[in-house]
C-alpha cells in the first residue's frame, strides 16, 4: 500500500512540475500574510494564498503577465513575469505596510517615528475621523475617543475640561504642535476655537509624560498637530448649522510669500444666540456664545532643508448663561437676575527652529497671553496670565541608541482679583501679589533598539520650582514585537502637578459656597504603570485590529475639593491618604474588503480616593464607558456614519439633603450622518444628533428657583425639591440638548 501511495505522489509532482505554473509566498518583513490575494492583471485569473501565505496559479498559457499581490492594510506590489512551456515559476512578494495605517507620531518621544515602532503607545485621529460627527470645537470632538471624556463643570456657563481614564481635566495636557499651549487658566476656555481646517491629526497618549513635558502632564496628552502649509489645500471651507441655530464656519487657505515662505491661514467663527429653556428651570440650557478664532502658520524653506516654522493664534469669545431674562447692561454683576458672563482674549505664538549645525539640534518656543473678564453672579473674576516656554534638544543616533538630550524653561505670570494673588482683610485688598513662577528643567531620553524584536526606552527629567524645590520624573518603557502583527508595550512613569485652585476649579468662583484652604497645598505626585497589547488579525475579507490597554496610577498629595463636610464651604487640602485610577480598555477596528468600516471601544475603570480608611469614588468617573462607529460607502459619492458613545453610572457632586440621586443613570448619545461628495470637491452632509433624545432626568442646578437665597430664608421650594443651597456646578452627566438636526457643506481646492 505504501508503494502505491508513494507512486501516486511521485506521479502528481511530476505532472504538476510539467505544467505552466506560478507559485510563491506573500510576506511582510519576512512574516506570512495569510489569505493575501494574487491576481493576473487584465484577466479573470487569480487566487488566494493559504494560511502560510503560499499561493499557486496553475495551467497558464505561455506568455508575459503582470502579477499583483494585495492585502488589506498593505501596499499592492506588481511584478512582470514570463511563463514558459513546462515551467513552474517561483515568484515571491514582500509587501510594505500602508503608510496611512502606520503614520508618523511624535507625542510619545518628541521624535518623529512610525506608530508601529514607538515604545510609547500613541493613538492617532485624523480630520476624517472627526468629520463623522461634525462639532464646533475640539472639546466636543474628542467625545468619540474611547477613554476620553469631555466633562461639563458648570451648568450655567458650560465650561468644561477633558478627562483621560477618569482623571480630572487639569491632569490632561493639551499641546499644539508639541508645545504646551493650553495652560491652567485656559483648561476651562482654551479648548474652544481651534479651527478644524488647521488640524492634520490629533495624537493621544494616555498616562503620565512628565519626563518629557513637565508639570500638568500627569493624566495624559492630547497633541494637536497642525497642517504643513506646503501640503494644505489652497482653499477649504466647512460650514454647518443645526436646528438649534448653532452656526459654525471654518475657513482655510494656503499661500506663498516669495520662494521661501509658505503660509496657512485659518479662521473659525461660532455663534449661538438662542435662549432655550427646555427643562423649565428658568436657566438657559446652553450658553450663548460669540467666538472668533484666527490662526496663521508659516513654514520657511531653508537652503539646508532644516526646519523653521512660526504659528500665531488669536481667540476672542463672549459667552454667558443664566436666567433667561438676564440683560448684560442692566444685570451683569448684580443681585436681581443670576448669570455668568465671560469675556476672553487670548493670543498664542508657537515656533520651531533647527540650528544650522551638522548635529540635529532643535529649538522651540511658545508664548501665551490670556485675559479674562468674568462675573459669576455678583462675584467678579478678572484674571491675566502670561506663559513663556522655551526648550532646546539634541537628537542623536549612536549605533542602536536614539538619544535625546535637552533643557527647558517655563515662566508663568498670573494675576487676578482673588486671594490667589492678593492679601485681603475685612476692608478689602491689602496688597496685590501676582504669582511669578519660573521652572527650569533638563531631560534625557534613550531609545535603545536591542534587536528587531526588542526595544527599551529610558527617560529622566529634573525640574526646579522655587517653592517645591527639585522634582524628579523618571520613565521606563519596553516594546516587544515577536511578529509584525503582535506588539506588547509596557511603561512606568511618574508625574507631578503644581496646583492653582482659582485657575483650575470653577467651583472656587461660582455658587454660594465659601472657599476654605485647610493647609498649604503641596504638589501632587503620581506613579503610573501601563501595559499595552496590539494584535492585527488578517482574514480573507478584512483586517481586525485589537488594542488592549491596562493602566494603574497611584496618587499622593492629591488635591480634591471637599464639598461633603460642609454644604456652605468648599474645603481644599492635600489628601491624607491616596487615590487610585486603574482599569482596562479595549479598542477594536476592522476594515472590510467591502465598503464597511467598524470601530468599537470599551473601558472599565475604578477611580477612587481613600482617606482614614474611607473609600469614595471620584466624581464623574463611570466604571463603564465606550464608543461605537460604523461607516458605509454606498458608492456614487454617498457615505453614512453612525457614531455613539455611552457611559455607565457615575458619582455626582451633591449638596447636603440633596433631592437628586447620587449616581447618574446609564446614558447613550448616538448620531447619524449622510454625506454626498461631488466630483467638483463639494461635500454636503447632514444628519441627526442625540438620536435617542437622551436628557438629564433630574435638575442640573440645585436651588434654581432662588439663586441668591439660602436655606431657611422663607422661600418655598417647588414640589419635590428640598430647601438646599444654590449650586450650579458639576451635577452634569449628559447635555441638555435633545434630538436635533444639522446640515453643512465642505469645499476643498488643492
Amino acid at each position: 500500500m505504501r508503494i502505491v501511495i508513494s507512486f501516486l505522489i511521485t506521479l502528481f509532482i511530476a505532472l504538476t512540475a510539467s505544467a505552466n505554473n506560478v507559485k510563491g509566498r506573500v510576506t511582510s518583513k519576512g512574516d506570512k500574510l495569510s489569505f493575501a490575494t494574487v491576481v493576473i492583471e487584465k484577466s479573470t485569473q487569480g487566487t488566494t494564498a493559504n494560511e502560510e501565505g503560499e499561493y499557486l496559479l496553475e495551467n497558464l498559457k505561455e506568455g508575459s503577465y503582470t502579477l499583483t499581490a494585495d492585502f488589506v492594510g498593505y501596499e499592492k506590489q506588481s511584478k512582470r513575469i514570463q511563463v514558459k512551456e513546462g515551467q513552474t515559476l517561483i515568484v515571491n512578494f514582500e509587501l510594505k505596510e500602508n503608510a496611512d495605517l502606520n503614520e508618523i507620531v511624535i507625542s510619545g518621544t518628541l521624535k518623529p517615528v512610525l506608530k508601529s515602532e514607538t515604545v510609547v503607545p500613541v493613538e492617532i485621529y485624523t480630520p476624517a475621523f472627526f468629520e463623522k460627527n461634525p462639532t464646533a470645537s475640539l472639546f466636543d470632538a474628542v467625545q468619540m475617543i474611547n477613554g476620553v471624556q469631555p466633562q461639563l463643570n458648570c451648568n450655567v456657563c458650560n465650561t468644561g475640561d477633558i478627562h483621560i481614564n477618569g482623571m480630572e481635566g487639569p491632569y490632561t495636557m493639551i499641546l499644539i504642535d508639541g508645545m504646551p499651549i493650553v495652560s491652567s487658566l485656559s483648561t476651562v476656555y482654551g479648548l474652544f476655537g481651534i479651527p478644524t481646517n488647521m488640524i492634520e491629526r490629533v495624537e493621544v497618549v494616555k498616562g503620565p509624560a512628565s519626563s518629557l513635558y513637565g508639570t500638568e502632564a500627569m493624566g495624559g496628552i492630547i497633541n494637536v498637530i497642525t497642517k504643513n502649509p506646503e501640503h494644505a489645500a489652497k482653499l477649504s471651507v466647512d460650514a454647518f448649522s443645526s436646528t438649534w441655530l448653532e452656526n459654525n464656519l471654518d475657513l482655510g487657505a494656503s499661500y506663498k510669500l516669495g520662494k521661501h515662505v509658505h503660509g496657512l491661514f485659518g479662521g473659525n467663527y461660532f455663534n449661538y444666540g438662542q435662549r432655550k429653556d427646555k427643562n423649565g428651570d428658568g436657566f438657559t440650557d446652553v450658553t450663548l456664545q460669540d467666538r472668533v478664532s484666527l490662526f496663521n502658520k508659516f513654514s520657511f524653506k531653508r537652503p539646508s532643508e532644516k526646519v523653521a516654522s512660526l504659528a500665531l493664534r488669536y481667540v476672542y469669545e463672549d459667552r454667558w448663561g443664566g436666567q433667561t431674562d438676564w440683560k448684560r447692561k442692566q444685570h451683569r454683576g448684580g443681585e436681581e437676575v443670576y448669570a455668568e458672563s465671560i469675556f476672553t482674549n487670548r493670543f498664542e505664538a508657537i515656533g520651531m527652529y533647527q540650528l544650522p549645525t551638522t548635529e540635529n539640534i532643535y529649538t522651540q518656543f511658545s508664548y501665551i497671553y490670556h485675559q479674562q473678564n468674568s462675573f459669576y453672579g455678583v462675584e467678579p473674576y478678572n484674571a491675566k496670565q502670561q506663559v513663556a516656554f522655551v526648550q532646546a534638544y539634541w537628537d542623536k543616533n549612536i549605533g542602536n541608541h536614539s538619544l535625546l538630550l535637552g533643557s527647558s524653561f517655563k515662566y508663568t505670570y498670573y494675576d487676578d482679583n482673588t486671594r490667589g494673588t492678593g492679601i485681603y482683610d475685612e476692608n478689602g485688598l491689602v496688597k496685590n501679589q501676582p504669582q511669578e513662577t519660573p521652572i527650569p528643567g533638563i531631560f534625557i531620553q534613550d531609545e535603545w533598539k536591542l534587536n528587531d524584536k526588542n526595544k527599551v526606552l529610558l527617560g529622566y527629567r529634573f525640574d526646579y520650582d522655587q517653592k517645591h524645590k527639585g522634582i524628579h520624573s523618571p520613565r521606563l518603557g519596553y516594546k516587544y514585537t515577536p511578529h509584525p502583527h503582535h506588539t506588547l508595550r509596557g511603561s512606568f512613569g511618574t508625574g507631578f502637578r503644581v496646583v492653582n485652585v482659582f485657575t483650575e476649579d470653577h467651583r472656587a468662583l461660582t455658587g454660594a459656597r465659601e472657599v476654605v484652604f485647610a493647609e498649604k497645598l503641596d504638589p501632587e505626585k503620581s506613579y503610573n504603570a501601563n501595559l499595552n497589547y496590539m494584535v492585527k488579525v488578517p482574514t480573507n475579507f478584512g483586517v481586525f485590529n485589537f488594542d488592549v490597554n491596562g493602566f494603574y496610577t497611584y496618587f499622593t498629595n492629591k488635591i480634591d475639593a471637599d464639598t461633603d463636610t460642609d454644604q456652605n464651604k468648599i474645603i481644599y487640602a492635600n489628601l491624607d491618604g491616596h487615590a487610585i485610577s486603574k482599569g482596562v480598555s479595549l479598542n477594536v477596528d476592522v476594515a472590510f474588503e467591502f465598503p464597511l468600516k467598524l470601530m468599537a471601544g470599551a473601558t472599565y475603570m475604578d477611580v477612587y480616593r481613600q482617606e482614614d480608611g474611607v473609600r469614595n469614588q471620584i466624581y464623574h468617573s463611570p466604571k463603564w464607558s465606550g464608543n461605537f462607529i460604523a461607516s458605509y460607502n454606498f458608492g456614487n459619492g454617498f457615505t453614512a456614519d453612525l457614531t455613539s458613545d455611552w457611559k455607565g453610572p457615575m458619582r455626582l457632586p451633591r449638596v447636603e439633603d440633596d433631592y437628586r440621586p447620587e449616581y447618574s443613570p446609564w446614558t447613550v448619545l448616538a448620531n447619524i450622518q449622510v454625506t454626498k461628495k461631488f466630483s467638483n470637491g463639494i461635500q454636503i452632509y447632514g444628519g441627526v444628533k442625540n438620536l435617542f433624545n437622551t436628557l438629564p432626568k433630574e435638575d442640573t442646578i440645585a436651588r434654581w428657583w432662588d439663586p441668591f437665597g439660602e436655606p431657611g430664608n422663607g422661600v418655598t421650594p417647588p414640589p419635590g425639591r428640598n430647601d438646599v443651597i444654590f449650586e450650579p456646578n458639576d451635577y452634569s452627566y449628559t447635555p441638555l440638548q435633545g434630538i436635533r438636526g444639522f446640515l453643512g457643506v465642505r469645499y476643498n481646492i488643492f
